[in-house]
């Protein structure tokens, strides 16, 4: 195909040794390829080479001459892998007895174009690059993505990430496949939700990946609530981030845990269970598991204490919690309150409630969200004649609590504030 009808052109990376350990005919294939002619750059480059011959002997001859890392990935296949501090390049022996014939193996036309690079000749006997000017994602087969259904959910990934669409005949062949996802090693399952988690359009295509019948497969309690308030997650996200300096810091993680929370059952066996199947990590089990807790804790103090209620407003936060009861509730979130801010809006809890919160916890010097204790268990032990046990732990969290509320105010206050209390 003719670049120039395409408003395309090919940018390869410099590539991280001298092309003549290559042997001729070595290919680019794959990501790299197509990046290149959508002008997509990253600072670690991820290379996919198909070898006509002697993969595993050109990628230990580079590795060993340019002192890089070596590992054999598929003895059988053929398969291995050059690890330096900028890339990863891995060697795959051609499948099939032509280039062709690999390619045609692959799962979508876009990632079907390969690069000869000693002869630097663009090879595209599927028409990726027609695809890639017309933004669209289209399947080689419906076999293709039967040998590999993971593929199923990947073509929503790339669509998220490269702002494509799918081609309509393709969506509706993925449609047909949808249940031999749920075969799939749930690990990589997994890598294509956070890939569409984290991504600014993910959202939309998660959307259609449930439509389409693949996200149920792993969460069966999503339904169309759902999907809206992955949107309305975002929404408040983007808000918070906006308009409180700070909170937006590390931002694709926790917005991620935060749509996570939104995927999963909201009872916390039920959600345990998707996230193990799903082999995610115990931090994020954790985090997420944390959050849909504090939100039922939250959800019950709402409906505990209507507005109405005559409780003290000095804790600033709509009424709903006094000072003591803030201070312990910023101990159990600790990192996940940006997570739990999130999702607490997104449900439709007032933000009179969620801001004070907020400010509390983006300012270093509140006492309520980090306190800085007045006095030590030592200073007691010496002060009040004490011995080492539980008691002390207790008396410092009080004297927390007096000081936050202001009925001690320095270290001689404290230590008379806790003689009472012993």
């Amino acid at each position: 195909m003719n670049l120039k009808t395409t408003n395309l052109s090919l940018t390869i990376p410099a590539l991280p040794f001298d092309v003549e350990f290559l042997p001729p005919h070595t290919c680019l294939v794959g990501g790299v390829v197509r990046d290149a002619f959508l002008g997509r750059k990253g600072s670690y480059l991820d290379l996919d080479f198909v070898v006509p011959e002697n993969s595993i002997e050109t990628a230990k001859r580079i590795a060993y001459h340019y002192n890089g890392g070596f590992v054999i990935l598929d003895q059988a296949r053929e398969i291995a892998r050059v690890v330096f501090p900028q890339a990863t390049l891995d060697f795959a022996l051609q499948e099939g007895d032509c280039l062709e014939t690999d390619l045609k193996r692959r799962d979508f036309t876009i990632n079907a174009i390969a690069y000869d690079v000693r002869e630097q000749k663009v090879i595209d006997p599927l028409g990726g690059i027609k695809d890639l000017a017309q933004k669209s994602i289209r399947m080689i087969s419906a076999e293709n993505l039967k040998d590999d259904p993971l593929r199923l959910l990947r073509g929503y990934r790339q669509a998220a990430q490269l702002n494509f669409t799918i081609e309509p005949e393709t969506r509706k062949t993925i449609q047909s496949l949808a249940s031999l996802l749920g075969k799939m090693a749930a690990e990589r399952v997994q890598t294509e939700l956070n890939y569409l988690l984290v991504c600014s359009l993910g959202n939309t295509w998660l959307k259609s990946a449930w439509e389409d019948g693949l996200i149920t497969l792993w969460f069966n309690h999503v339904d169309r609530n759902t999907i809206t308030e992955l949107e309305t997650v975002e929404e408040t996200g983007h808000f918070l981030t906006v308009n409180y300096p700070g909170f937006g810091d590390r931002c694709h993680q926790w917005l991620a845990l935060a749509k996570l929370a939104t995927l999963v059952a909201s009872d916390i066996p039920t959600a345990q269970l998707e996230l193990e199947r799903l082999k995610y990590s115990r931090s994020h089990i954790r985090n997420v598991l944390g959050t849909i807790k504090i939100l039922n804790q939250l959800a019950t103090l709402t409906d505990q204490r209507s507005p109405a209620s005559p409780r003290c407003s000095k804790g600033g936060t709509g009424d709903l919690m006094s000072l003591r009861e803030q201070y312990f509730f910023f101990l159990e979130v600790k990192k996940i309150f940006p997570i739990i801010a999130v999702k607490a809006i997104a449900k439709g809890m007032s933000k009179s409630i969620i801001i004070p919160l907020v400010k509390r916890y983006l300012n270093p010097d509140d006492p309520v969200a980090h306190p800085k204790p007045l006095v030590t268990g030592n200073d007691l032990i010496r002060e009040l004649d004490l011995k080492p046990s539980p008691i002390i732990g207790t008396l410092l969290t009080e004297i927390n609590i007096a000081y936050i509320e202001g009925k001690v105010t320095n270290v001689n206050e404290a230590i008379e504030f806790a003689s009472k209390l012993f």
